[in-house]
């Protein structure tokens, strides 16, 4: 075979693989383009069978119905989510930093605990949540559910900055405590800048689970003034089921600073997951 057949079936196998790849990204991604194709759907044109592909005749009136009825939950989501990360972050740096380079005593049976921890079903854990809040009088309040989701956040971003800051050379620490900086200098002038990586995907999980979270939000929010869009969306589907283009719009509204966030972070969370994978 000579060299311009190799290459002329590399070139076939790669394409094929891309095609194949387009092939399946298109059907992982249809629905996400139905949801925002609907929300842009007159009523009138929604029934038709078979249903149009494309919006013929494009209407904002399920995003005006959004900015009028769900902005109060995409606020109190917003504030739940960025405690979430603010708390996680505060808990899960300086815990990984103990374990990867302090060494505790049961630090071993720390990790298992960790990894035990994230085995457990929400709905189980909601029901502990339930049963400590209404002792404490913390039902239906934004900081309850900010602590209720980040017991999920938690024992992953300990786990991450544990392997990642596993890998920050000892050296830099050993120049440290030489030059007199006790631990806790250490970790914020050193440890941590260098673990932005971990931080952001450590933040960024954080925040999606905490914007995506239903279980703990309708077991310890429902009926309170200050709900996140998850129960602003399950209302209003029992309250529209008609009304699909504004349903839709406001799914396509609670989507969008998630996938802003990832599409910004993504480098920094393959880093920051990819961390410790690999070691020397």
């Amino acid at each position: 075979m000579t060299s311009a057949q190799t290459v002329l079936n590399r070139r076939r196998r790669s394409g094929g693989k891309t095609a194949i790849g387009v092939l399946l990204t298109a059907v992982m991604l249809f629905p996400v383009y139905w949801m925002l194709n609907v929300s842009l759907t007159r009523d009138q044109d929604i029934r038709k069978s078979p249903p149009g592909l494309f919006p013929a005749h494009a209407t904002l009136e399920g995003y005006r119905a959004v900015v009028a009825q769900q902005l109060p939950y995409l606020g109190t989501s917003l504030v739940i989510g960025l405690g979430t990360v603010a708390l996680t972050v505060a808990l899960a740096a300086p815990a990984g930093y103990a374990l990867a380079k302090l060494r505790p005593r049961g630090g071993g049976v720390l990790n298992f605990v960790l990894l035990a921890a994230q085995m457990i079903p929400g709905i189980i854990m909601a029901m502990g949540f339930y049963a400590i809040y209404l002792s404490l009088g913390l039902l239906q309040s934004v900081p309850g559910l900010i602590v209720a989701d980040s017991t999920l956040a938690v024992p992953f971003g300990v786990l991450i900055f544990t392997a990642f800051m596993s890998g920050i050379p000892g050296e830099l620490i050993q120049a440290a405590q030489m030059d007199g900086a006790r631990a806790l200098r250490t970790f914020w002038s050193i440890v941590l800048p260098m673990s932005r990586n971990a931080v952001v995907t450590v933040s960024l999980f954080a925040f999606l689970w905490s914007w995506s979270d239903f279980v703990f939000a309708s077991t310890l929010a429902s009926g309170g003034a200050h709900q996140p869009i998850t129960l602003g969306i399950y209302h209003y589907i029992g309250n529209n089921n008609q009304e699909w283009n504004a349903i839709m719009a406001t799914a396509v509204v609670a989507s969008l600073p998630a996938a802003v966030i990832l599409v910004l972070a993504q480098r920094y969370v393959a880093a920051g997951v990819a961390a410790g994978a690999v070691k020397d």
